[in-house]
């Protein structure tokens, strides 16, 4: 059965867990992944690209997981990626089996830079791979999506002539990317517009884009690309990715939100149209962004566009004045439309579990019972530090409780002396594996850089610190602290993050998470190894 293009709307693809995962440091634990994938599944995404199930067990168990559990027949299309081979996409095809709605994304290179030294195979023999994998992967489910990866560097007569044949095997899906985000808004449009005029079977599949940030006009093309004619956008949250990153899905939505006048004619709806131009709900933009940036440790700078701290800040006079006259003089969107808000909740220390539990709900947090057991506990001992609880900081205490790593180090207690006349020291005590207690002392050129290396004259396990960095979640000088940081041990990175009210003790505990991170990971390589010597 042949599916037939939508086109008075534009479908949303989600690469985050897939292609965002790719960004240095942003890697991704099967359950954080699933963590995100729900989030995801409520932000109202059309697809989500779960991952490369070919490429580790790790990943296809994530991807399997996920078509399991968020795949359902109400959900989203569930998405896996794999390369113009038999083997993956036989892997891509077992990962995606429990989906309801199952979609392959196969994909190979056709620009000549790409054959020549990647690929080191002829025109030929590609436009054949790409006919023929499409075929295969048409054998186990009936939404295929095709890719001519470097389609931006490539030539448009042999481009074209690969569309054709991955349509003509079955392709429901053709995306073109801009693999290294070096077209220019002008020349993306062109493309598509090239693609609509030249592939004669293109009426048969949706036109898609992807696209890299390089050289910071991934959005741009993508909405240039929209008005002549791609209608489904592969993007990620807080636009993260390889390199510069991927065009940003809250950037794209909230553009084609605000401006959905302008765009409405290029998708055949009336000027004045006030339907919504995707199936996102916006709402839900702010808090994924949030969730998104504490799972992968990517920190959101402050003026990024739409989700960062300063996008609804006003600091000119002028522009104060206006606002509190009336908004629409400096700003294009309510922050409510994004779904962030003031709100203060009127929990308290005396608060009931009930009534934290309803307010998670309200937020849109679902926890298990043990994490809710876990996070209550958090939430009271906040409650006796603050006097005021927003739902931002419910938010990084559940986030600091779902981001705990495997409990292999626990820190027990953290003490540092510091001060302009005195030598920056500290002490901790950290209980092992074994249950033995161990305490140490160290001193540095600050109060965490002394807990650091306390906690390495404990923890003997070789890393290289890359990143450390410290927002605040709400104002005020009780304001709790977020940490994350980034291990670095031979060529992998491990990501620690840890949210508190004192900022020392957030510190400690997201180098802790961090270490136990390597720790399992360097455990696991290790026992494979060894398992791999006996088998030999």
């Amino acid at each position: 059965m042949t599916q037939q293009p939508e086109t008075d709307r534009i479908i949303i693809f989600d690469t985050t867990l897939r292609d965002g995962e790719q960004s240095p440091g942003a890697t991704l634990n099967a359950d954080e992944k699933l963590t995100i994938a729900r989030q995801l599944a409520r932000l109202g995404v059309d697809v989500i690209e779960a991952g490369f199930p070919y490429s580790s067990r790790g990943d296809f168990e994530a991807v399997h997981q996920i078509a399991d559990l968020v795949g359902t027949p109400s959900g989203p299309i569930i998405c896996g990626l794999a390369r113009a081979s038999e083997k993956d996409i036989k892997a891509a095809a077992d990962a995606l089996k429990p989906a309801a709605k199952p979609r392959i994304h196969t994909f190979i290179a056709t620009s000549d830079i790409h054959l020549e030294y990647k690929l080191k195979k002829t025109r030929k023999e590609v436009l054949q791979i790409a006919g023929e994998m499409v075929a295969y992967a048409k054998t186990f489910v009936d939404d295929v999506e095709f890719s001519p990866e470097d389609a931006g560097r490539s030539e448009p007569e042999f481009l074209y002539e690969v569309l054709e044949r991955a349509i003509a095997n079955g392709a429901t899906t053709v995306n073109i990317p801009d693999t290294v985000g070096y077209t220019t808004p002008a020349e993306f449009g062109a493309l598509i517009k090239g693609i609509k005029e030249n592939v004669p079977n293109i009426d048969r599949a949706i036109i898609s884009v992807h696209g890299h940030d390089d050289l910071g006009l991934a959005v741009a093309n993508f909405l240039e690309a929209v008005k002549h004619g791609a209608r489904q956008l592969e993007c990620t949250i807080n636009g993260i990715g390889e390199r510069a990153g991927n065009a940003s899905l809250e950037e794209l939505v909230m553009a084609l939100h605000v401006r959905r006048q302008y765009f409405n004619p290029f998708l055949g709806r009336p000027v004045d149209s006030a339907e919504s131009l995707t199936n996102v709900d916006t709402r839900q933009i702010y808090k994924t962004s949030r969730l998104v940036s504490s799972l992968t440790g990517m920190i959101v700078q402050p003026n990024k566009a739409i989700v960062g701290a300063n996008a609804f800040a006003h600091e000119s006079g002028i522009h104060q004045d206006g606002v509190l006259k009336n908004k629409l003089t400096y700003e294009i969107m309510d922050a409510r439309s994004i779904g962030l808000t003031d709100n203060l909740i009127t929990l308290g220390k005396l608060s009931g579990r009930n009534a934290f539990r309803t307010r998670l709900s309200e937020l849109g947090i679902d926890l298990s019972e043990n994490d809710l057991n876990k996070a209550f506990l958090r939430f009271k001992d906040v409650a006796d530090k603050k006097k005021e609880i927003t739902d931002r900081d419910l938010e990084a205490i559940v986030n600091d409780e779902i981001k705990q790593s495997p409990e292999i180090f626990v820190l027990d207690r953290v003490q540092v002396t510091c001060g302009d006349r005195a030598q920056p020291t500290a002490t901790v005590t950290i209980r092992m594996p074994n249950g033995e207690e161990l305490t140490d002392a160290a001193i540095g050129t600050g109060p965490v850089d002394a807990i650091y290396k306390a906690i390495n004259r404990v923890i003997d396990v070789p890393n290289q610190l890359i990143e450390f960095s410290v927002q605040s979640v709400t104002a005020g000088i009780d304001a709790i602290g977020e940490v994350t940081i980034r291990l670095k041990y031979q060529d992998y990175t491990y990501s620690g993050y840890a949210a508190n009210t004192d900022i020392i003790v957030a510190s400690a505990q997201a180098y802790i998470n961090a270490l136990n991170r390597l720790y399992a990971a360097k455990t696991k390589l290790e026992e494979a190894a060894s398992q791999l010597a006996v088998n030999s």
